[in-house]
């Protein structure tokens, strides 16, 4: 074993150190999370917003996997933002929920199911009907204002800022879901809202950096061409729609790619203007793809279907939680949990691809330098 040169370290000193790297504090070189986006990413905010009474979310069978219960998640258990809470931080509390500064000593999560990277007045201009609550990203980062001043007293916030890890998103699928599923435009319309998704993702960004956040991690859109609805909504009779290894449609995955290829280069644009700062991209498709490209090897046996709803196509007819959806026996074998959200074991690969890599450069676990200064150091 190999030690520093500016000094030997004592065989105690050295299970001290091994007792610190074990320990929640050493794991969590972030002693905060602070998470933005939509349902892929909410623990509770659209619940609390709302009600069990009017939100099938709110209802069993959602929960059942791991927390037997309902908790807002729209999963059968955790979500991706569980999982990279693998720095041994509790649950993040749904922002809505918090009584108090108290309840957000680990961080908070804003992300809100429906939410949209955009202000609902841009797709009213547009002349959609909107339908849907307006708990956008600058919706959120403003809770986020509010939330700082209570937990810091100092003037620029920097003990919070410096240490906290932030997850802006996934956010802007929702900005393309509903223009998709309401039928009223056509590709290149949605297609052309793409770049000001982009930019606002890129302000909200910008903003959280001029605030102090030195960490943030930023997914990308999914896989939608995979997706239960999609595939149900835009079924076709032609072949050449579809990839013919994945069964994926083909178009739809594009638009998510082109999505994700304006994020990538925007986010390039940002590490430029902010050095100081670590933007981290979290490529949610290139893992999520794997389940679609390799199911058996990943466990998978139906990743086209939904594993809670009813009748076909694609088992979504009715949806998960209403009158006359049923569940499948194992949910760990399904992708997708009602038909647009995934399941707890799709999330965890989504998770393990950007913590762990090679979804995510740096590797989210990769960002904790006090960890990788030890292991120098220890060799």
């Amino acid at each position: 074993m190999a030690f520093c040169k500016n000094g030997h370290l004592s065989l105690l000193l050295l299970n001290l150190l091994i007792l610190i790297l074990n320990t929640p504090q050493a794991i969590g070189c972030y002693t905060r999370i602070f998470s933005f986006g939509d349902s892929l990413i909410d623990t509770g905010n659209l619940l609390h917003a709302f009600g069990n009474a009017h939100l099938p979310v709110g209802r069993p069978p959602y929960g059942e996997t791991f927390f037997s219960r309902p908790t807002g998640r729209f999963s059968n258990g955790r979500v991706v933002i569980d999982f990279i809470e693998a720095f041994q931080l509790p649950f993040l509390p749904p922002y809505l929920a918090g009584r108090g500064p108290e309840d957000f000593e680990h961080g908070a999560n804003f992300a809100v199911g429906g939410a949209t990277a955009l202000n609902n007045s841009f797709f009213a201009a547009k002349g959609m009907e909107v339908t849907w609550t307006d708990y956008s990203l600058s919706t959120q980062l403003q809770w986020f204002k509010n939330l700082l001043p209570l937990l810091s007293n100092e003037s620029d916030h920097s003990g919070i800022m410096d240490t906290s890890l932030f997850m802006v998103g996934e956010i802007g699928g929702n900005d393309y879901n509903h223009p998709f599923f309401s039928g009223r435009l056509t590709t290149g319309e949605v297609r052309s809202f793409v770049p000001f998704v982009i930019d606002a993702i890129a302000s909200a960004i910008h903003d959280l950096i001029k605030l102090g956040a030195k960490t943030l991690v930023v997914p990308g859109n999914l896989p939608n061409g995979c997706v239960p609805m999609y595939l149900s909504m835009f079924r076709s009779q032609n072949y050449e729609d579809y990839d013919p290894q994945t069964r994926c449609i083909k178009w739809i995955n594009e638009f998510s790619e082109y999505h994700n290829k304006l994020l990538v280069e925007k986010l390039h644009t940002l590490r430029e203007l902010h050095p100081d700062a670590t933007i981290i991209y979290a490529d949610y498709y290139g893992a999520l793809m794997n389940i679609f490209q390799f199911p058996d090897q990943l466990g998978f046996d139906e990743p086209l279907l939904a594993c809670c709803g009813s009748h076909c196509p694609y088992n979504c007819s009715i949806h998960c939680g209403n009158e006359g959806s049923t569940v499948c026996a194992e949910p760990s074998t399904y992708a997708s949990w009602d038909g647009l959200h995934l399941t707890e074991a799709a999330y965890k690969v989504a998770a393990d691809g950007v913590l762990r890599g090679p979804y995510a450069v740096p590797a989210i676990a990769e960002t904790c330098a006090d960890i990788a200064d030890i292991e120098h150091c220890i060799a």
